[in-house]
């Protein structure tokens, strides 16, 4: 079972340096990392920066696809106006399908903001009490998560993987 991990820093530029730690977790067998993705936030930006790893290319990575339609539904559609985002909201309940519900996408909204940065990894067998004492020492980590059953991570891999050209 897959779980759609967010992790929250009250630095704006904290999540690019989790990205290491993740790294090493997972090199000592503590987690695997089947895709992830970075907010950044600087104080008095409108709007954050949001980075796909693109070095994501085993057969877990999702892409670009599953990336913008989540940030956009968290942190863009607030900004667009009430037509288009009516429209985009709608697009939402497809995430449900995948296990990110409102409730999920409302907390997100209200913990990542301007000052803040974010760390999103969709993983598996993570050694959970391991992986939270490694990101401890981050100034105001919390840690976010979803849950996604069997089924909403295979609606997840069939709506948003992208394969790589052989």
């Amino acid at each position: 079972m897959a779980t759609l991990t967010v992790w929250k820093f009250s630095d704006a530029e904290a999540a690019e340096r989790a990205t290491q730690t993740l790294a090493s977790l997972q090199s000592q067998g503590l987690i695997t990392v089947q895709d992830e993705a970075i907010v950044t936030w600087p104080e008095g930006r409108k709007k954050p920066k949001t980075i796909q790893e693109h070095n994501m290319v085993g057969a877990g990575a999702l892409g670009g696809g599953f990336w913008g339609l989540l940030f956009g539904l968290i942190f863009f559609v607030p900004l667009i106006g009430a037509a288009v985002g009516a429209a985009i909201g709608a697009m939402s309940g497809s995430m449900v399908d995948v296990g990110i519900n409102d409730d999920f996408i409302a907390q997100v909204r209200r913990e990542v903001t301007p000052g803040s940065s974010a760390l999103f990894v969709l993983s598996s067998n993570a050694v959970e009490d391991r992986v939270a004492e490694a990101f401890k020492d981050y100034s105001g980590a919390k840690l976010i998560y979803t849950n996604l059953s069997k089924d909403q991570e295979a609606n997840l891999r069939e709506a948003f993987f992208e394969s790589t050209p052989a």
